[in-house]
């Protein structure tokens, strides 16, 4: 039920999605140098890796510059890539992901290899979960990069604090989760991006 729930989700939202995603692509092309698709090894089902995809909004090599995004005018980033950013329009192609059978609609976000080196053997568990593009754990942090921006050292910030935090609430959700508890995420996911409130931050 859940795999019928994603690929429905996936494709209606890649056909919706296809006329602004094309224009996005153009505009990411004439901005700047290195392709319209960012692709990132991630850690997925059972510890296995696989190429999570984004819009790219940073300019080339900027990941060697380090793991985290750390506030929203992040020097990294291009002008287009802060305005998809903004609204999440970057993860848009991981329903592409979805599809194929690499990650789900909701549930935990992947992290890269890095990181998950340092899981402890009960945070571990995450990994039997297929991790997914939306989560409750990322509405709770929906505004992760501006708390890294007020650490003097947001690395550990978010070793040390955010991301034990965000394992812990979706191993919690995953222990009821159903198709209704998605959709309910999902719902709660997309009244978050298009609040008003986030809208007016982004205009301003």
């Amino acid at each position: 039920m859940k795999r019928t729930f994603d690929v429905v989700v996936a494709l209606g939202m890649l056909m919706l999605f296809l006329p602004l995603g094309c224009l996005l692509a153009l505009c990411i092309l004439l901005e700047s140098r290195g392709g319209v698709f960012y692709r990132q090894e991630r850690i997925g089902l059972h510890g296995k890796p696989f190429k999570l995809l984004k819009f790219r909004s940073m300019r080339p090599k900027a990941d060697l510059e380090g793991k985290l995004t750390v506030g929203e005018r992040d020097p990294r980033i291009t002008r287009i890539g802060y305005v998809i950013r903004k609204v999440k329009l970057d993860e848009f192609p991981q329903f592409l992901n979805v599809l194929m059978g690499e990650m789900s609609v909701v549930g935990p976000r992947p992290e890269v290899a890095e990181y998950v080196n340092k899981y402890n053997e009960a945070q571990r568990k995450v990994l039997d979960y297929k991790p997914g593009i939306t989560d409750v754990a990322s509405l709770k942090y929906f505004e992760e990069n501006k708390l890294l921006a007020q650490s003097t050292d947001p690395e550990r910030t978010y070793l040390e604090e955010i991301m034990p935090e965000k394992i812990r609430i979706n191993l919690e959700y995953q222990r009821s989760a159903s198709v209704l508890s998605d959709v309910h995420v999902v719902i709660n996911t997309a009244l978050r991006l298009f609040q008003p409130k986030n809208v007016r931050r982004h205009q301003s």
